[in-house]
């Protein structure tokens, strides 16, 4: 809609990048009227290209590869961007000062929505790089919020699962019990919310069959990427 921002997208992998699409076109009806949503523009680099980096703890190389999209996606009109990756946020030391665009950080704003929730104590779930990275813990802490990894033979399962099954669209009744025992052991060690801090985590978990309630980070993003994207529309209307 052309009084609204547009929203550009970072894709990394495609089953994240696509629920997030997704999200915003859903949510954005209920504000804008039926089948309307802002304008989006995608662009996504080759996912063996980010693997490659982060197994070589290559983050300046990861924010390369951000950087070549968010340009792409600057040339195609974006105002903003968003990135519905959790673990490419730990290259962003390299990534948001050469930005042509300024990016809505997936951590801030589901630290957002945990605080509004009160939440004092969350659980962090996501890839191994993801895991043992700063993206979530210091945004936690900037809030007061307590937070709990995974230990060392959970992170490397649920990183198996998310990079060998999800992100290529499979979703086994095996992970899913893998993923529930796991937030159940959470809870007992005193998380009251857990992070998906995974895009893809939501395919396979929510509320409905959570021990705990989640934080779904995909969704959050899309939802604050569309709420962005119409203030331009708001001030209109006030004027």
């Amino acid at each position: 809609m052309s009084n609204c921002l547009t929203i550009g997208i970072v894709a990394c992998s495609s089953e994240g990048a696509a629920l997030c699409y997704r999200t915003i076109c859903e949510r954005s009806a209920a504000l804008l009227g039926p089948h309307a949503h802002p304008e989006v523009a995608l662009h996504g680099a080759s996912l063996a290209e980010y693997v490659e980096a982060l197994n070589a703890n290559d983050l300046e190389g990861v924010a390369a590869i951000m950087l070549r999209s968010a340009h792409r996606l600057a040339d195609a009109g974006a105002d903003f961007l968003i990135c519905p990756d959790n673990t490419i946020h730990s290259a962003m030391d390299h990534f948001e000062a050469k930005s042509p665009l300024p990016l809505l950080h997936i951590a801030k704003v589901v630290v957002a929505e945990a605080r509004r929730r009160d939440v004092r104590r969350a659980g962090i779930l996501g890839t191994k790089w993801l895991v043992e990275s700063d993206v979530y813990p210091s945004a936690l802490e900037n809030a007061g919020i307590e937070w709990l990894r995974p230990e060392p033979n959970e992170r490397a399962e649920i990183s198996r699962i998310i990079m060998e099954e999800l992100v290529y669209g499979q979703f086994r009744e095996v992970s899913k019990a893998y993923f529930r025992a796991l937030i159940e052991r959470m809870r007992e060690r005193g998380c009251d919310a857990v992070i998906l801090g995974c895009t893809e985590i939501p395919l396979i978990i929510s509320d409905a069959n959570s021990a705990l309630p989640t934080l779904d980070s995909t969704r959050l993003l899309a939802e604050a990427a569309v709420q962005h994207a119409i203030v331009p529309m708001a001030a209109t209307a006030d004027q």
